[in-house]
C-alpha cells in the first residue's frame, strides 16, 4: 500500500500556490501530480491543515454492524442458518447484505457457521 507524501513537502507546494504561483507551476517545481497541488490548496483552505487523512482500515463493516442485533437473533433463532438463507432473511428485513459481508461479520466475532447436518454425506468412501 503507497503512503501518503509527507507533510513537509505538502506545506512548500501550499505555500507556493500562496505566495502567487500556480498550482500546476508549482506541482511542477516540487515534482508532484498537478490534481495533489489542487487537492492539497483545496484541504488547507477547507480544513486549514494539508495533513493526510488515515489510510487503510476497514470503512464499510459500519453498515452490517448498525444490523448485529437483527443478526445475531436470526442465528440464535436458527443456528444452522447459512449465509444464503440469512442473506435472504435480511432482505426481507430490508437489509440488503452480501455473502461475503456477512462472512466478514462472523468472522469478526469469530464465529463459525458449520455445515447443516441435515445434508447428505459425500461419498467418498472406498468403492467396490
Amino acid at each position: 500500500m503507497s503512503k501518503a507524501l509527507s507533510v513537509d513537502l505538502r506545506e512548500r507546494v501550499v505555500a507556493a500556490i500562496e505566495a502567487g504561483s500556480s498550482c500546476r507551476a508549482a506541482a511542477s517545481r516540487f515534482d508532484v501530480g498537478i490534481s495533489s497541488a489542487i487537492r492539497w490548496a483545496s484541504l488547507k483552505r477547507s480544513v486549514g491543515s494539508v495533513a493526510p487523512g488515515p489510510l487503510g482500515g476497514d470503512r464499510r463493516s459500519g453498515r452490517i454492524e448498525a444490523h448485529a442485533p437483527l443478526i445475531l437473533g436470526l442465528l440464535e433463532r436458527t443456528p444452522d442458518i447459512t449465509l444464503s438463507e440469512l442473506r435472504v432473511e435480511l432482505a426481507e428485513a430490508g437489509v440488503p447484505v452480501g455473502v461475503a459481508t456477512s462472512w466478514r461479520f462472523f468472522a469478526q466475532r469469530r464465529i463459525t457457521l458449520k455445515e447443516s447436518r441435515r445434508t447428505r454425506p459425500s461419498s467418498n468412501g472406498p468403492t467396490s
